[in-house]
């Protein structure tokens, strides 16, 4: 069985100034670059030795720049995969938090949440993020996984 773990990217550059992220191309923070240098020692440690190591990342530069530190550490390259980005906000990726807020429309209560059109244009619905991966990963590894959240 393969175990995938997931890392998520630390603090960014739009997470500071308050900006909608998804795939607007932010870059990390220096507090979120000495984050990822303690996250990459920290996932080294617990490793095995001669264990076989894949880093796979976004492309977006947060993500990017995160997988880079961590294959570093771990002495292997990063694949790079724009199905791997986060979740698109279509047109209020890189504007302020609050044009989303003023916008955004909750899914109901019960029912079907994972396709609810959200009120922005150009923004992914959960559903169309959950299945953009799902073709490759099961071609590359089959169902035999594991995730475990980093």
């Amino acid at each position: 069985m393969r175990e995938v773990y997931v890392v998520t990217h630390p603090e960014a550059t739009h997470h500071v100034d308050g900006l909608v992220g998804g795939w607007f191309d932010s870059d990390l923070t220096g507090r979120g670059l000495a984050h990822t240098g303690r996250i990459a020692d920290a996932l080294a440690g617990r490793l095995p030795a001669d264990a076989a190591v894949e880093v796979r990342s976004s492309d977006l530069l947060r993500a990017r720049r995160t997988a880079e530190v961590i294959g570093k550490r771990l002495g292997v390259g990063v694949l790079l995969d724009a199905d791997l980005r986060e979740k698109s906000y279509g047109e209020a990726g890189g504007r302020p938090q609050e044009w989303l807020d003023e916008r955004f429309m909750p899914p109901p209560a019960a029912g079907e949440r994972m396709r609810h059109d959200e009120g922005v244009p150009g923004a992914e619905t959960k559903w169309d993020l959950a299945v953009r991966p799902t073709p490759r990963w099961t071609a590359s590894y089959g169902r035999r996984w594991r995730i475990r959240s980093w």
